[in-house]
Order: structure tokens, then C-alpha cells, then sequence
């Protein structure tokens, strides 16, 4: 699926939601606040929000109390972030390329985690650079795509954010399902 096949339908499956995927980021966005519950409960609802945009993959409509459909996971994606951060990190001690290289590589993990809670964290790990071999060059123009936004996005005071974030996160929640479809085909 091409880069503009995945914007255009992330445009799709955002419109008509916008509403309830602000309330979901404004309600995050003020239980991360406080730090202690930005340290324990980040990992499971940032899981929780890749559920809800892998959802309006299949056509269903978010509802606000997604934002805690993971919850239950907490531990795992706990350690899958600790896991990404710190391998990250350690790629990045090699300079900054490949340690964009592995960011990339490492992307589709809390997708993965969200799709298969069965999984365990280094299973999604694993599974997350298993998907994106061959695919790094496209999720790095993907991201590169939304650049222009995010610039402008700040000049807005912030407002454009409410609708660039959904489009974002629905986009690569497109690109996650199409190359799931792809390595499953070959």
C-alpha cells in the first residue's frame, strides 16, 4: 500500500472521531500530568491508544473508555517501553544513524502488543523487527511526510495538534496492518 493510500484512509477513519480522540488525548495528556502515574500508567495507555486506532482499522469507532483497554497489560508494556528505550539508547552510543535505524525497527512493538496481548514484551520486540525488515525506508518517509505538519503545528497555538496526532498515529496504524497483510502473504 502506497504512503498516500495510508494518509487517505487515516483521513477516513478520523473523520467523524475527532471529538471523542481529543477527549481520549486531553484525558491522557492529565493523567500523565502528575508524574508518578506518567511513570506506572504511560506504557498501557499509550498500548491502549494503538488498540483504539487499530480498531478504527477494522471500522470501529473509538469511545472513551478505550483509553483503558489495556490496562490489564500493564506490565508488559511497562517493560516493552524500558526495552525499546534502553535499546534504542544503546544503538544511538554507535551514533545517531543506527540508533534511528532500531527506533524504526522497534516502532511497530506496541502495535504488535496491542494486536497480541498474549505476546510478551520481547515476543513483540522480536516481532516488531521481524515486520519491519524491508519496510524501514517507507515508515521513515511516512514519518518524514508529516514533517511540514508538525512544523506548522506550533503556530497554530497547538490547535492543528488535535487533528494532526489522530491522522498521525491512523496512518501508522495503516501502515502497521499493511505490512502485517504483506509478511503473512510471503
Amino acid at each position: 500500500m502506497t504512503r498516500e493510500q495510508l494518509k487517505l484512509m487515516a483521513k477516513d477513519q478520523i473523520r467523524g472521531n475527532l471529538g471523542t480522540l481529543f477527549v481520549i488525548a486531553i484525558l491522557t495528556a492529565l493523567i500523565t500530568a502528575v508524574p508518578v502515574a506518567n511513570l506506572i500508567l504511560l506504557p498501557a495507555l499509550t498500548l491502549s491508544l494503538m488498540k483504539i486506532y487499530l480498531n478504527m482499522t477494522n471500522g470501529q469507532k473509538p469511545k472513551v473508555g478505550d483509553m483503558f483497554c489495556c490496562v490489564d497489560q500493564l506490565g508488559r508494556a511497562w517493560w516493552l517501553n524500558f526495552l525499546i528505550g534502553l535499546f534504542t539508547s544503546l544503538w544511538s552510543l554507535l551514533f545517531i544513524i543506527p540508533g534511528i535505524i532500531k527506533a524504526l525497527s522497534y516502532s511497530m512493538a506496541n502495535y504488535i502488543l496491542a494486536d497480541h496481548p498474549e505476546m510478551t514484551a520481547r515476543e513483540a520486540l522480536n516481532e516488531s523487527k521481524r515486520i519491519t525488515t524491508g519496510h524501514k525506508g517507507e515508515l521513515f518517509v511516512l514519518y518524514l511526510s508529516f514533517l511540514g505538519w508538525q512544523i506548522l503545528a506550533p503556530f497554530t497555538l497547538g490547535i492543528l495538534y488535535i487533528w494532526l496526532l489522530p491522522y498521525m498515529q491512523a496512518a501508522f496504524a495503516n501502515f502497521y496492518r499493511s505490512i502485517t497483510a504483506q509478511t503473512m502473504e510471503g
